[in-house]
C-alpha cells in the first residue's frame, strides 16, 4: 500500500428533503477520508448509517450538499473518472435472459473495447469468479452466489484501477462469502484499490486493511484493523504441551508482579473455519463423515 491518494472526501455531507425542500434526513455529516492506492478500505456501520450514500457519493449518482469528493485528484461529478472505476451495487440489476458470456460482452461494448481483446477480457474474467461451467447458463437460472460472482466479473470488465463494492457477501452462504473475500484479497495482491462497505464484522476484519466506523451518518473510528482491534494492557500467551505444574507455576510468576490471569485454556477455532474444513473434506472423500474434532484438531484462529 502506498501513501498516493486515490480517494479524498472534505466535510462530505448529504441532506436528503421532502417536496418542499425541507431537510427529511441528513445521511452523512461532515465526512473526511482518504483512500490510499492499492488497500482495503472498509466503510463499516449499521444499516442506515451512511455507507451506501458514501458510495453513491463517490460513484457521482449523487450529489453532496455540501463538502467535496476527489477521486483521483478529480470530482466525483466528472464521469471521465468511470472508465478507471468499478461498482458492484447491493443488489445487482442484471439481464436475467442473457448468459455469462453476453453478459459481460455487452458492458465490455460500453468501453468500446475491441473484438479481441473484448472476447479475452470475459473468458478471463468467467474463469476468475468460477463460472466457468455455467458461462453458456442464463442468469435466470443463477443462484445468488452466482449472481454476485458475475456481478464482480461485470464490475470488472473495464480492468478498474479502483473498485467499490456495496455488501459484496449479501446473501452468500459461508461458502459463497469465503470466496468473495479471497477474490477481494486477489484484487488487492494485483495492486487494484477496494472500498467495501459491509455490516458485517468478520467479513471486514478478513480483508480490510484500514475501516472507518459510521453511525447515525458521522464518522465516529478510522484506523487500521490490527490496531483498533489490539487490547493494549492484555497480553497474550500461546503454547502448548503445558502440565498442569508448568501452569501453575505461569499463575504465580504472572501474581508476583501484579499481574491477574484472565484466561488460561485451549484456543479454538471459528465456526467458519470449521464449517469450511468440513465441507472440503466432505469434497475430497464423498460419503464419508468428516473427523470428529477429537479425531482431528482445526488451526487455531489468529487473535492477534
Amino acid at each position: 500500500m502506498s501513501q498516493e491518494t486515490v480517494v479524498q472526501t472534505r466535510s462530505l455531507s448529504k441532506v436528503y428533503r421532502d417536496f418542499w425542500g425541507r431537510q427529511k434526513v441528513r445521511a452523512l455529516k461532515a465526512l473526511d477520508l482518504e483512500v490510499y492506492k492499492g488497500e482495503v478500505f472498509g466503510l463499516l456501520g449499521p444499516n442506515g448509517s451512511g455507507k451506501t450514500t458514501t458510495i453513491k457519493l463517490l460513484l457521482g449518482l449523487l450529489f453532496p450538499t455540501s463538502g467535496e469528493a476527489l477521486i483521483f485528484g478529480k470530482n466525483s461529478t466528472d464521469v471521465a473518472k468511470n472508465e478507471r472505476l468499478g461498482y458492484l451495487p447491493e443488489e445487482s440489476y442484471l439481464y436475467r435472459f442473457l448468459n455469462a458470456e453476453e453478459t459481460l460482452d455487452f458492458y465490455a461494448r460500453l468501453f468500446d473495447m475491441p473484438p479481441e481483446t473484448r472476447q479475452e477480457r470475459v473468458d478471463s474474467l468467467i474463469k476468475q469468479v468460477g463460472l466457468d461451467r455455467a458461462r453458456k447458463r442464463q442468469l435466470q437460472e443463477y443462484s445468488k452466489g452466482m449472481t454476485r460472482r458475475i456481478g464482480l466479473a461485470q464490475a470488472l470488465i473495464n480492468n478498474p484501477e479502483l473498485i467499490l463494492l456495496d455488501e459484496p457477501t449479501s446473501g452468500l452462504d459461508p461458502i459463497g462469502t469465503r470466496e468473495m473475500k479471497d477474490m477481494i484479497l486477489r484484487l488487492k495482491a494485483d495492486g487494484k484499490t477496494v472500498i467495501m462497505c459491509s455490516h458485517l464484522l468478520a467479513d471486514v476484519q478478513d480483508v480490510c486493511d484500514r475501516i472507518a466506523i459510521l453511525h447515525q451518518g458521522e464518522l465516529k473510528e478510522l484506523g487500521r484493523v490490527d490496531e483498533l482491534l489490539t487490547v493494549a494492557d492484555v497480553t497474550q500467551i500461546r503454547a502448548k504441551s503445558l502440565s498442569e505444574d508448568c501452569k501453575n507455576e505461569l499463575r504465580e510468576v504472572i501474581s508476583r508482579h501484579n499481574g491477574e490471569v484472565l484466561e488460561m485454556d485451549n484456543p479454538t477455532t471459528t465456526l467458519e473455519e470449521l464449517f469450511l474444513s468440513i465441507v472440503r473434506d466432505s469434497e475430497a472423500r464423498p460419503g464419508r463423515r468428516a473427523p470428529s474434532p477429537s479425531e482431528t484438531t482445526p488451526e487455531p484462529a489468529n487473535d492477534g
